[in-house]
């Protein structure tokens, strides 16, 4: 079987890494763009009749931001040149089939595919892909098809359910996007430590590396350290009288997570009541 011919709609980060990483295994690709713009240098942007560009595609994949996706549905469908034998998939991890619904009465195969790591450089987004996991869902067909592409970006494909993927999507965005807002609030906090600015950030860059290797190997439940996992009240006290309100709230709520950690790790109940107590006072 040859390789099918890929259109991508939407020449971001994203768009252009697939691209890229595909060409790059021989696949004939199709980077859509509304207007004009700076691409990789080995990639050209089409910027002509939609029709024209998905024609005869066995697969488009929806690149724009999650807003878009439908109206790119709509105008995908008003071509008239998605058929039966054309799979279309988004990349959205938060929406699911139903965003390519105008779609539905060509009788393509709908879903998505979701690339579960993130991308800041096009040029590195295939070896950023390696190893990482593929959120796909939708109909069997197009499930097929996001598992091969998975496979072919050496990546690892994970079924969702469709009902499932803003909890999934969510845990996402905690894991990645809130990592780098507390790594903003540590700078913060090391810079009111007397911390130069410019060093502030980079300190906690190694323990944050050893973090993720802990985990990579053990899991989040073996993996928590620090005082919650102790049952160190005094150092919470302490922490909570040095840090602002705001800070001081987020310090709780994440206590409380570690918290669940902690009791599932075996700590005892009665340390855990210790701890549970130190983070609910007022101050």
């Amino acid at each position: 079987m040859g390789k099918p011919r890929v259109v991508i709609i939407g020449p971001g980060r994203m768009g252009q890494g697939l691209a890229l990483a595909l060409k790059r295994r021989g696949y004939a690709v199709t980077l859509v763009g509304r207007t004009q713009k700076d691409v990789a240098p080995s990639l050209s942007l089409y910027t002509g009749d939609l029709g024209g560009a998905v024609r005869d595609a066995e697969l488009i994949l929806i690149a724009t931001p999650d807003d878009a996706i439908r109206g790119v549905a709509v105008q995908l469908a008003e071509t008239g040149a998605i058929g039966r034998d054309t799979v279309v998939l988004h990349l959205s991890g938060l929406l699911d089939r139903t965003a390519l619904e105008p779609l539905d009465a060509s009788g393509a195969a709908l879903g998505s595919f979701h690339p579960l790591q993130t991308v800041v450089d096009a040029n590195t987004t295939a070896e950023r892909l390696k190893g990482a996991y593929a959120g796909v869902e939708g109909d069997d067909r197009a499930v097929v098809v996001a598992e091969r592409l998975a496979n072919t970006l050496r990546m690892t494909s994970l079924r969702l359910a469709s009902a499932a993927k803003p909890a999934y999507h969510a845990g996402a965005t905690f894991v990645a996007n809130y990592t780098a807002a507390l790594l903003g609030v540590g700078e913060r906090l090391a810079v009111r430590a007397g911390v130069a600015p410019e060093l502030a950030a980079q300190i906690y860059l190694p323990l944050l590396t050893g973090a993720v290797a802990n985990l990579s190997t053990l899991g989040p439940t073996e993996a928590l350290t620090g005082a919650v996992r102790r049952g160190d009240t005094e150092t919470i006290n302490t922490h909570m009288l040095a840090l602002e309100p705001d800070e001081r709230q987020l310090y709780k709520d994440l206590g409380f997570a570690a918290l669940k950690l902690a009791r599932a790790g075996g700590l005892d109940e009665k340390t855990a009541k210790r701890v549970e107590t130190a983070l609910s006072k007022k101050r």
